[in-house]
């Protein structure tokens, strides 16, 4: 997930949304599509459980990562070129999420567009986010539009809440929310020490 400055916006949705929850910022790939339909919210829940088991294993913060033989390091890093390659092609065949600023916590996300999306308050629909950029994989969200606010830059904020989810998709959901701050977070303090250096 990409970093991005998060504009500062005072709106009840804001509050609603993010108020006491651990909340991200960034670039992801994201969309929201109106209109009801069946989710099989169990295969989000595998896809973040996955993306889970195989972010932490393969995390900078592994001091053993070192110590692993060259020949697993090398398989490691095939693995992640094919990974990538699959990705792209999954997305040229499917199409593409655009890739939008956004803010979302457990409970929504504020999604920023380039021009107003024409919908009602209290439309219902489904989110779209791939989690991972080196996935290529998205998972599936209920969500209903809270709000819609042209902001000063220019872009348009769309607040949306996510429906009723599973206590396990929910605290996969949560967990990878976790993991996604700890890493801005040590993104930034690693930032802070290249300008100071």
């Amino acid at each position: 997930m990409k970093n991005l400055a998060v504009p500062v916006i005072s709106h009840p949705a804001e509050t609603l949304l993010f108020g006491d929850a651990l909340t991200c910022e960034g670039l992801l790939p994201a969309r929201f599509e109106p209109g009801e339909r069946p989710l099989q919210l169990q295969v989000a829940e595998a896809l973040l459980h996955g993306l889970a088991i195989a972010e932490d294993v393969r995390s900078d913060d592994n001091e053993e990562r070192g110590e692993l033989p060259q020949s697993v390091q090398r398989m490691e890093a095939k693995l992640d070129l094919m990974l990538g390659l699959l990705g792209r092609l999954a997305r040229q065949r499917d199409g593409a999420l655009p890739v939008r600023g956004l803010r979302w916590s457990h409970r929504g996300l504020r999604l920023d567009l380039p021009e107003p999306s024409g919908l009602k308050t209290g439309t219902a629909g489904v989110v779209l986010i791939e989690p991972a950029g080196w996935l290529g994989d998205h998972i599936e969200l209920p969500a209903q539009m809270l709000a819609e606010l042209a902001g000063p830059s220019g872009a348009h904020h769309l607040w949306l809440r996510f429906g009723a989810l599973s206590a396990g998709l929910e605290e996969a959901l949560e967990r990878h929310l976790f993991r996604l701050h700890r890493r801005q977070i040590a993104e930034a303090r690693q930032a802070a020490l290249n300008a100071e250096g």
